[in-house]
Formats: C-alpha cells, sequence, structure tokens
C-alpha cells in the first residue's frame, strides 16, 4: 500500500440539531456550526445517520467508510479485524452541548441491540469540557429500586423521581455502561467517546413529542447500578511535566488524558495493531511523523491509522489532550 494515503486524517463533522442543544459548541468552543440548534457533532463517524468526511490529504472528499473499506487493516488494526469484517468501524466521537435536560435514556448491549435491529450496543464515556454553577446529570439509580416499583413509577409519570442526580463540573468524567439509565443536564458540553451505535431507549423526555421506548427500557436497564459516582482518574504518569491519566477502560475503548507543558511531547507508535483518536482539549500541538508535521489547534480530533508508525505530540502551549485506542481482546 502506498504510504501517501496513511497519513495523519482529520475530518469535517456532522451536525445534529436535536431540541435539546444549543450555541455552545460555537460559543464556548469556537467551532465553525451552522445557524440554529446544534445539539451534537459527530467529529469522527462512519454510520449510517452520519459519516463524517476527510478534510485533508489525497483521501480528501471520502468518508470514513470510504476509507476504512479502502485501507482495510492498515487504518483499524489487526485488534479490530472482527469490526472491519462486519463493515463498521468501531468508535463514535462526538460533542455534545446540553442546553436542555436530555432524554432519561438507556442503551443496550450488544446482544440485546443486535436481536432487536442490527446495530452494535452502545457503552460510552463523557468528558466535561464544560459545566455551568450547580449543572448535573441523571446516573443510575437511587437506593432500593426495582424493575416492578420502576414500571409502576413509569405509568404513574414519577419516574424522574426514583433517579440519582449527579453534580458535575469541567474535568469530570462519567463512564457510562450500556444498561445505565442517563440524562444530561442543562449547562453540560462534552466530548463523548462510544461504541459505534446510535440505538438509544428513551424512558421520560421531558414531555417533548418524541417516541418512549418502555418496554425495550425494561428489557435492559441495569437495577444495581445505585448511585454511581464520577470516574476517577488513574494515574499512569507524572513525572512533574508531562501527566497521563487513564479516563476510560472497557472492552471498546481505552482513554487517556494527557497534560503536556509547553514545550514538552509525548512519543508514540501506530504499530499495526490499533488506530489511535487524538483530540486536543485545550492548547496547542505538533503532530510529527514520517510526513509533513499537522499543527492541532484546540478543539479538534485526529484519527491516526494503525500503520501510521512512529510520531510525536509537541506541545506548543501548555496543551490537555484525549488519546483513544482499542484495547486487545482477553484470552
Amino acid at each position: 500500500m502506498t504510504t501517501d494515503i496513511i497519513y495523519p486524517l482529520t475530518f469535517d463533522p456532522i451536525f445534529k440539531d436535536y431540541p435539546w442543544g444549543g450555541r455552545n459548541l460555537g460559543e464556548k468552543l469556537g467551532r465553525a456550526i451552522p445557524e440554529g440548534i446544534v445539539a451534537e457533532s459527530w467529529e469522527i463517524a462512519a454510520h449510517p445517520n452520519g459519516s463524517s468526511t476527510v478534510n485533508n490529504g489525497a483521501l480528501a472528499g471520502l468518508t470514513l467508510p470510504q476509507v476504512q473499506e479502502k485501507l482495510g487493516l492498515a487504518l483499524v488494526g489487526k485488534r479490530n479485524e472482527a469490526a472491519l469484517a462486519a463493515g463498521k468501524f468501531p468508535l463514535l466521537i462526538k460533542f455534545l452541548d446540553a442546553n436542555r435536560w436530555l432524554s432519561v435514556q438507556v442503551h443496550p448491549d450488544d446482544t440485546y441491540a443486535l436481536a432487536h435491529g442490527g446495530d452494535w450496543g452502545k457503552t460510552e464515556m463523557w468528558v466535561f469540557l464544560d459545566a455551568e454553577p450547580q449543572a448535573e446529570i441523571i446516573y443510575g439509580f437511587k437506593p432500593g429500586v426495582t424493575r416492578e416499583k420502576f414500571a409502576q413509577a413509569v405509568t404513574e409519570g414519577k419516574t424522574t423521581d426514583l433517579l440519582h442526580r449527579l453534580p458535575v463540573k469541567a474535568g469530570d468524567v462519567a463512564f457510562v455502561p450500556s444498561g445505565a439509565i442517563h440524562a444530561l443536564g442543562p449547562g453540560t458540553l462534552i466530548a463523548e467517546i462510544q461504541q459505534n451505535s446510535d440505538v438509544t431507549y428513551r424512558i421520560d423526555d421531558w414531555g417533548r413529542p418524541r417516541p418512549l421506548h418502555i418496554e425495550q427500557s425494561l428489557d435492559v436497564l441495569d437495577f444495581d447500578l445505585v448511585e454511581p459516582s464520577a470516574l476517577q482518574p488513574k494515574v499512569l504518569l507524572d513525572d512533574g511535566g508531562l501527566r497521563i491519566e487513564q479516563i476510560g477502560q472497557c472492552d471498546y475503548f481505552e482513554t487517556e488524558r494527557l497534560t503536556i507543558p509547553d514545550g514538552s511531547s509525548f512519543y508514540g507508535f501506530c504499530d499495526g495493531a490499533t488506530f489511535e483518536i487524538w483530540a486536543v482539549l485545550s492548547g496547542e500541538v505538533t503532530l510529527s511523523w514520517q510526513g509533513e508535521p499537522m499543527t492541532i489547534k484546540a478543539v479538534n480530533w485526529v484519527l491516526l491509522p494503525a500503520d501510521l508508525g512512529e510520531f510525536q505530540m509537541t506541545a506548543e502551549a501548555n496543551s490537555v489532550l484525549l488519546r483513544v485506542v482499542t484495547p486487545e481482546a482477553e484470552e
């Protein structure tokens, strides 16, 4: 395969105008967004409901599914052979701007989702980029909630009385596995890393006239998720300069948050096992590899193909980055 098509990929996003959105992707993140409500920006996406388009280099103009078809394992890596065989890119990367409550909802696991619609299940994680004072999310149940008790609350219109609310602030992380009842609250702005799925079962939509999915929700809800807390980052490296925290780990993705001081570098190697997805959340970095160096400013994403080889991220100002990879399958 010619090396001119193995290079760091950037994309034009897809915007979604769901009724709970606002204008903060432009006003707070400085992104160019269309007029009106913008709820979500699908940054790296390869789904029937939206596929992002490459905007740089030799592959410019191709959608991510077209790039995957062209590059195959050179893009996704050996860990993702099953996804490649299924014709799916493993992950979906978004920004969300919650100006109002999202629906109270739950996502199924792979087994249920594939049996009831053909999509994958949906495990996801949220990194809070901004949160207004008193911002909160719905995340899990209060103690003592059973399936029967919750089903009764649904019929009485009292579901929210049984739900756990968690205050959040910028920098917090919430891990949302399949089966977790959840809803983003007003005044929150997040980066979302998730399985490549668009399956959502709504339980309560705050009176908005959208379909609900009560029976499916009752089938998949995890009633053992009681008053969960925000994820506690695990420090992997802190040498007084470069700091690396693990902020998400599951069967589908592993996420690290890196704090890189001005002038310092992170050295990496895409060895064919997995692609890497990077976000610059604040600051600015130079991405160096065997080709032309790239400047990546906040707040933007880049996809590094699995066969890219050696690379380094050098901070041109104090910077915070996210790094997302797919994990090795357990034996």
